[in-house]
């Protein structure tokens, strides 16, 4: 395991258009901005990080939440499943399942999506505007298997009310910190330092 954080995209930047497969549906998830949400928040996550796992309770009641008031909500796992097979769609389906995730968790299999995204950890958070600019990128909140704070997605809630409110961008984000996320040989990009 080798914490990385997330490399801070800049405020602004645009979404990327996929189209990926549904592990839960087992049917194509058409991302194209035709959505007519209040905005979308896509996390990449995986089955196995620790640090994941800290936070998805949490994480998943707070999302099933914000879908509910209109945000989109997108989870993507893309570790390279034959060397990391606990990441597996079959085991995909197993953790949407088990809490109860009521939005899409998509499988990146050949890591397009990722590398689009310019995604490093997991979690890794990207929360778009209805425009589909860049509103926030960062952590979900300061807690991290055995620091002892408490879970709560303080961050990352606050950004989404803001959202939601039509309020400006938190001016302060901090990276997200997460295991690295697990690139197929050849894959491994270069953008691994957070932009200041």
């Amino acid at each position: 395991m080798v914490a990385t954080p997330s490399t801070m995209v800049g405020l602004g930047t645009k979404a990327h258009s996929f189209l990926l497969p549904d592990v839960q549906s087992g049917t194509l998830y058409d991302f194209n901005f035709s959505s007519k949400a209040k905005g979308c928040l896509i996390a990449f996550i995986c089955n196995h990080c620790p640090y994941v796992l800290h936070l998805l309770p949490i994480l998943t009641q707070l999302c099933n939440q914000w879908q509910e008031k209109g945000l989109e909500v997108i989870f993507i796992s893309s570790n390279d499943v034959e060397n990391y097979p606990a990441d597996s769609p079959d085991l995909m389906m197993q953790l949407a399942k088990e809490y109860d995730f009521k939005f899409p968790y998509l499988f990146d299999e050949d890591q397009r999506v990722a590398l689009a995204y310019q995604a490093s950890c997991t979690p890794d958070f990207f929360l778009y505007d209805s425009r589909y600019s860049l509103f926030y990128r960062g952590q979900f909140d300061d807690s991290r298997p055995g620091n002892n704070k408490v879970v709560n997605g303080h961050d990352l809630e606050l950004a989404v009310e803001g959202l939601l409110s039509n309020l400006s961008a938190p001016e302060i984000q901090h990276p997200s910190l997460g295991c690295n996320l697990k690139w197929k040989k050849g894959n491994e990009p270069d953008y691994f330092t957070p932009n200041k």
